[in-house]
C-alpha cells in the first residue's frame, strides 16, 4: 500500500499580503484622498517641467509689456519682432535645455506689441497699442531692413516681415501690473511653493527626529531640557520666527525662506517622535537589541524610528500644506520670496493693492485659488494618509 502523503493546505493570497498592501488599498478606496494626490501629482509635473511648458519662458516669467497692463484673461495681442542688438543675441545663444529648465530661456526677439501696421514704400507704419503707450495715437514708421534685420528687394522684405515677424500671442488668464503673462507666472509659482514645501518637510523630519528620538529614548534631565526647548520654540507664532531668522541671516529671499520656514516647523515632528519613543523603548524587541549590544544610534535608527513610518507621514502631508500657506503669508507681508520671483503670496499681494480696479479681482483671485487648491489637496491626502494607516479602518480585500 502506498504510503500516504500529507500535504499542507496551500497559504492563501490575503494571508501572504504585506500590511502595505492593505494601506493602499484603504487609500485608493479614499476617493478625495486620491483626488487630492492627483492635483499634487499634477503640480509636480507642472513644478518639474518648469520653464518648458510656459508660455513666457524668460527668466522669473518676467518679460512684460506696459502697452498691455492689467489686462483681463483672452486677451490677444499683435506683435513685431526685431533682431536683438549682437550682445543680447550672444546671451540667448548661451542657452540649452538645462539651464532653460533651471533659469529660463533670455529673450530672443525684441518684441512690441503694435495696434496695426501698413507698408508705405520701404517702410513699415506701426499703430502703437493700448493708452499706456507713451507714443498712444502717434504713427511710427520703421524702415523695413531694419525690421527685418538685413537690406533686400521690398516685396521679399515685406513678405518676410509678415511670416516671420508678425505674430499674434494670447494671454490666457490675462496679464498683471507690468503686462506679465499671468499663466506662466502661475505655472512658475507651482516650483516655489512645492520646493518651499518639500525643503521645510526635509528639514523639520531631520531635525524633530533627531531632538524627538533623543528625548524620548533616553528620558530623564535630557527629555526634560529638550521639551523645554520644544515649549520654548512652540510658544513663538511662526512668522514671528522665520522674521528672526531672516533678520539673523541678514537677508530676503527664495532660500532664505526654504530654511527659514523648515526651522520652525521641527517641534511638531519632535512631539510625535517622543511619544512614540516613550511607547516603543521598553518593548521587547528594544530589550533584546540591548541585550545584543547593539548600538544605541542603530537602534534608534534601524528599529525605532521605522516603527513610526505611518504618524510621520500624516505629519508631513499636514506640514507640507502649512509650510505653503506660510510661505505664502511671509510674501504677502514683503519678508518671503522677493520680485521678480512669481511667488503666489506675492502675486496676491500685488492683486490686492489692485483691488477696486477691473484688474484687482482675478489678480488676487487666481492665486488664491491656486493656494487654496494645493493646501486643500494635501490636507485630504493627509486624512486619507491617517485613516490608510488605521488598521480600524475596513478595507475591501
Amino acid at each position: 500500500m502506498a504510503a500516504a502523503v500529507s500535504a499542507k493546505p496551500p497559504i492563501s493570497a490575503a494571508a501572504a499580503r504585506p500590511p502595505g498592501y492593505y494601506v493602499r488599498q484603504r487609500l485608493w478606496q479614499n476617493r478625495p484622498a486620491v483626488a487630492g494626490l492627483a492635483f499634487i501629482a499634477l503640480c509636480t509635473l507642472v513644478a518639474l517641467l518648469g520653464y518648458w511648458i510656459m508660455p513666457d519662458n524668460s527668466p522669473n516669467a518676467n518679460h512684460g509689456f506696459v502697452q498691455v497692463q492689467k489686462e483681463g484673461p483672452g486677451l490677444r495681442v499683435q506683435l513685431l519682432r526685431q533682431p536683438l542688438p549682437d550682445s543680447a543675441r550672444l546671451g540667448a545663444a548661451t542657452d540649452n535645455i538645462f539651464t532653460t529648465w533651471l533659469r529660463g530661456r533670455e529673450p530672443e526677439w525684441q518684441e512690441t506689441p503694435i495696434g496695426g501696421y501698413e507698408f508705405a514704400g520701404d517702410s513699415i507704419i506701426l499703430k502703437p497699442l493700448g493708452e499706456h503707450s507713451a507714443e498712444a495715437g502717434r504713427l511710427r514708421r520703421l524702415p523695413l531692413a531694419t525690421v527685418a534685420g538685413h537690406p533686400g528687394p521690398r516685396a521679399s522684405l515685406q513678405r518676410e516681415i509678415q511670416e516671420s515677424h508678425l505674430l499674434t500671442r494670447t494671454y490666457a488668464l490675462g496679464t498683471d501690473k507690468a503686462g506679465r503673462d499671468e499663466l506662466s507666472r502661475l505655472l512658475l509659482g507651482t516650483r516655489i511653493s512645492l520646493g518651499i514645501g518639500l525643503v521645510a518637510v526635509l528639514i523639520s523630519l531631520v531635525l524633530g527626529m533627531a531632538v524627538g528620538a533623543v528625548a524620548g529614548y533616553f528620558g530623564g534631565w535630557v527629555d526634560s531640557l529638550l521639551l523645554g526647548l520644544m515649549t520654548v520654540v512652540w510658544s513663538i507664532p511662526g512668522i514671528m520666527l522665520v522674521i528672526a531668522i531672516s533678520l539673523a541671516l541678514d537677508s530676503k529671499g527664495v532660500w532664505v525662506s526654504f530654511v527659514a520656514v523648515g526651522l520652525t516647523m521641527w517641534v511638531d515632528v519632535a512631539r510625535v517622535v517622543r511619544g512614540q519613543m516613550l511607547s516603543l523603548r521598553s518593548a521587547t524587541f528594544v530589550e533584546a537589541g540591548r541585550v545584543l549590544g547593539l548600538p544605541t544610534a542603530r537602534l534608534i535608527a534601524q528599529h525605532l524610528l521605522p516603527n513610526m513610518r505611518g504618524p510621520l507621514i500624516v505629519l508631513a502631508t499636514s506640514n507640507f500644506a502649512s509650510a505653503i500657506l506660510l510661505e505664502a503669508g511671509l510674501s504677502f507681508l514683503g519678508l518671503g520670496v522677493q520680485p521678480p520671483a512669481p511667488s503666489w503670496g506675492l502675486m496676491v499681494k500685488e492683486g490686492y493693492d489692485l483691488l477696486g480696479t477691473q484688474a484687482g479681482l482675478w489678480l488676487t483671485l487666481l492665486p488664491g485659488t491656486a493656494i487654496s487648491l494645493l493646501v486643500l489637496s494635501f490636507n485630504l491626502l493627509g486624512n486619507g494618509l491617517r485613516d490608510a494607516y488605521d488598521p480600524k479602518t475596513p478595507v475591501a480585500v
